[in-house]
């Protein structure tokens, strides 16, 4: 597993429960980690097959450009973007910060953090694997009949590995 980092990303932008913060604006600073499995791209050396931090950063350049009430909306946006982008995300690690919050004193700034993991067990074999748990997972693409899954949620608990699910789905 390795560690994809981009640290001290500066934004001005629109963001704040108050009106005048949507009209004044502020500065943020994001830093943002994603664990992913770097194997087949140092075998490689090509780009596909890692996580491209030209792509972390314009989709926070993009979800900073859209005025939010709270931190943790934006936060959970820019999450949600990068697992649409990126299947082979383990983990992520988000803090947001906005520099001199109006509170009537002297901040330096308020900050929010989001760890997530995403890596699972699964229910049948016990191996290890990426599971996003909506619908940007991988598993969304398979078909199963309503009765195979039926089945698959009484006798399993949580999800299972591409392998297996496999194995159910004729595939």
């Amino acid at each position: 597993m390795g560690l994809i980092a981009l640290e001290g990303m500066q934004f001005y932008a629109y963001h704040g429960f108050y009106e005048e913060e949507n009209i004044i604006g502020n500065d943020y600073i994001i830093d943002l980690y994603v664990e992913t499995n770097f194997n087949k791209a140092m075998k490689t050396d090509e780009l596909p097959y890692t996580i491209n931090y030209e792509t972390i950063y314009l989709i926070c350049k993009t979800e900073m450009k859209k005025p939010q009430k709270l931190l943790e909306t934006i936060a959970a946006n820019i999450l949600d973007r990068l697992k649409y982008q990126f299947q082979t995300i383990q983990g992520t690690r988000i803090v947001i910060k906005k520099l001199n919050p109006p509170l009537g004193g002297q901040v330096s700034h308020s900050m929010i953090e989001i760890e997530k993991n995403f890596v699972s067990k699964c229910g049948r074999c016990g191996s290890s694997f990426v599971c996003y748990k909506d619908e940007n997972c991988w598993c969304q693409g398979i078909q199963l009949t309503s009765e195979t899954q039926y089945s698959l949620d009484q006798r399993y608990k949580g999800c299972l590995c591409s392998s297996c699910l496999g194995l159910f789905a004729g595939k």
